[in-house]
């Protein structure tokens, strides 16, 4: 995923205008579900019907489009439901920061929707709801429908949801959108501690590529929550908010969730920092043992590099100043007598200062001297 994903406009260009369109950029599908707390009527067309909102008849509509690619049909439900055109614009060119603009009227809010692929892999995509006196239209980028369980709680008859007005349909679909971080958070929680577990236990497999990559997962979720929750907040202590005073309670609500989800957020990052400066701590302290055993080995056969380099050297043995033990009996048995009793001496002495383990045990004090 990219660090930084956002439909750019021409420099110069008028607001609102629409950036150029991917090819791939997903098909639209639409659903529209008009109810009240005793009817419901919900359906789904595969191209836009401008007649399916003619007969509310003082009912709460909701109108979801799945995939941007229908510009067009985008402008047409935007007309219909007097959006603002910035907010239209704001609907297919995606990327934008989580926010709640307040228009005359109306209000529009965007969220950002996280999820994880068959792979493991973060994906998000932009949720885009207009809010008006009696419609919600929502305007999903993919076509995986994440707003489902409302509307498996829409069919289901509940309550509280069939006899509320439009702001609490709103309200809903934002709670569902940040109670979808919850699982995704204990998917990457399930991986933080596997990664621990890998670092601790010293498997070489662990790289610090992955736990970067983790790490800057973590970074761009909460890049997509830390936005909303101030929005939030701040459309909570607006008085003059469409939201009534019923459903602020429940506005609430979502905004401790988004509070929740951001602690969980910063002690996985902070967890997921800890991890990378453990891990190049751990790799540190194998260089210096790799370091030591190279230094103990080199140390050993410097005298004994010494003591075969004098006595390789050519020297006239009718000389009794030169090297007159080079005619003796044992010289040979004595050269490896010193070698040996050299390196024994060094081991000795390395064991004394810790080098190759210690002679009392860590933490303990040594003997009194009598």
């Amino acid at each position: 995923m990219p660090l930084f994903r956002r439909k750019f406009t021409p420099a110069g260009a008028s607001p609102g205008v629409i950036a150029d369109r991917d090819v791939d950029t997903d098909p639209s599908t639409f659903a529209v579900a008009i109810y009240n707390e005793q009817s419901l009527v919900d359906r789904e067309f595969g191209s836009w019907d401008p007649g399916a909102l003619s007969d509310r008849a003082g009912r709460v509509a909701w109108v979801d489009v799945r995939g941007l690619r229908d510009v067009d049909a985008i402008h047409s439900i935007g007309e219909q439901l007097g959006m603002h055109p910035l907010a239209v614009s704001d609907v297919i060119n995606v990327g934008q920061r989580p926010k709640v603009d307040p228009y005359e009227g109306s209000l529009f809010i965007v969220v950002r929707s996280i999820a994880t692929d068959d792979e493991g892999e973060l994906a998000w995509e932009q949720v885009g709801i207009a809010l008006n006196k009696d419609t919600v239209a929502t305007f999903q980028e993919a076509p995986v429908d994440c707003l489902q369980p409302v509307r498996d709680r829409l069919r289901a008859g509940r309550q509280k949801l069939r006899a509320s007005g439009s702001d609490y349909l709103a309200c809903m679909v934002i709670d569902t959108v940040v109670d979808n971080y919850f699982p995704v958070l204990a998917k990457y929680g399930e991986r933080l501690e596997e990664m621990e577990d890998r670092v601790l236990g010293g498997d070489d497999g662990t790289e610090v590529s992955e736990l970067y990559e983790l790490r800057r997962d973590l970074t761009s979720m909460h890049h997509s929550i830390w936005p909303l929750r101030d929005a939030l907040s701040q459309l909570i202590r607006d008085p003059d908010s469409p939201i009534s005073d019923e459903t602020r309670p429940y506005l609430r609500d979502t905004a401790d969730h988004a509070h929740q989800v951001l602690e969980v957020l910063d002690s996985f990052r902070d967890h997921a920092k800890g991890l990378v400066e453990l891990h190049l701590a751990i790799v540190g302290q194998r260089t210096n043992e790799v370091m030591r055993t190279l230094t103990i080995v080199a140390t050993i056969f410097i005298p004994l590099t010494f003591l075969s380099g004098v006595y390789g050297m050519n020297f006239d043995r009718s000389s009794a100043l030169n090297q007159p033990e080079l005619g003796w009996r044992y010289g040979y048995v004595a050269f490896w007598i010193v070698s040996a009793a050299l390196t024994a001496i060094l081991l000795a002495i390395f064991f004394r200062i810790g080098w190759l383990g210690s002679a009392r045990e860590p933490g303990k004090p040594s003997a009194p001297r009598s």
